[in-house]
């Protein structure tokens, strides 16, 4: 149990230090609009597939992940500056559909007339 603690704990680090990297640091224009939603990381914490979502086309989502990929090297430098760790993970980046999904099933919803259930 305390392998999943410290994995959350690490995955939580590096998703916060990547998304403010992302938001401060990166200048790449490839990289505007990404929302980082999760990290995976293996249980010895030297591999993390960081999934993203980018509300655009199949080119938008591809161009977004090469800017991803070209800015890695610098990303994984700047996370081993902020996060004490014996290894950086390395960092694949992975896009994640579920936001587009969800947008996608909105419009379904507003177009055939279903409303949203009160709370």
């Amino acid at each position: 149990m305390l392998a999943g603690k410290r994995s959350t704990r690490v995955g939580d680090q590096l998703l916060k230090g990547i998304a403010d990297l992302l938001m401060h640091k990166v200048k790449d224009p490839r990289v505007q609009g990404v929302t980082l939603t999760g990290v995976s990381l293996s249980k010895d914490l030297k591999y993390a597939k960081v999934y993203f979502s980018l509300i655009g086309d199949g080119d938008d989502i591809k161009r977004a992940l090469t800017g991803l990929d070209s800015a890695k090297g610098y990303i994984k430098r700047e996370i081993g500056l902020r996060v004490k760790l014996r290894y950086v993970p390395d960092i694949v980046f992975e896009h994640d559909p579920t936001l587009e999904i969800g947008n996608r099933m909105e419009r379904l919803f507003h177009e055939i007339g279903v409303e949203e259930p009160e709370q």
